[in-house]
């Protein structure tokens, strides 16, 4: 399906599956990482029918991104499933925090303590006391 290190020179991302060709180009592949001993297959970006399709052909275990719920197993970009991808989400992530958010927040307020000398406070530097070995 969509790989992701031939995203340029594909023109893009791309979803795959939607040609005749294309169908016969991802069947070619899938069996041919199959017989080359692989233990398994990951599917990206391909049409839903057409990874249920394949995952049904082949009799290595498929890893869905962005496929079917029909593949054997699932994965996501952490970074995407967390909250964390600046650009364009793809619409098969689904996320499940926002860290972006919460990160952006701890950032400010710890830039905020910095500029107003609240940090570091007594608690987070070593005291004279602490170097003899007290606490």
């Amino acid at each position: 399906g969509l790989q992701p290190q031939s995203v340029e020179s594909d023109g893009g991302y791309r979803i795959k599956g939607r040609t005749d060709e294309n169908v016969a180009a991802l069947y070619r592949d899938a069996e041919a990482v199959e017989k080359a001993g692989a233990f398994s297959v990951v599917i990206e970006g391909t049409i839903e029918t057409v990874a249920a399709d394949l995952t049904r052909h082949i009799s290595i275990p498929t890893i869905g991104i962005g496929a079917s719920g029909d593949c054997d197993g699932q994965i996501l970009v952490i970074d995407d499933m967390v909250g964390l991808t600046v650009d364009r989400v793809p619409k098969f992530v689904k996320q499940y925090a926002d860290l972006r958010s919460v990160i952006s927040q701890a950032a400010a307020g710890y830039a905020a303590e910095v500029r107003s000398r609240t940090f570091p406070g007594p608690n987070h530097v070593f005291s004279a006391a602490a170097d003899k070995g007290e606490p």
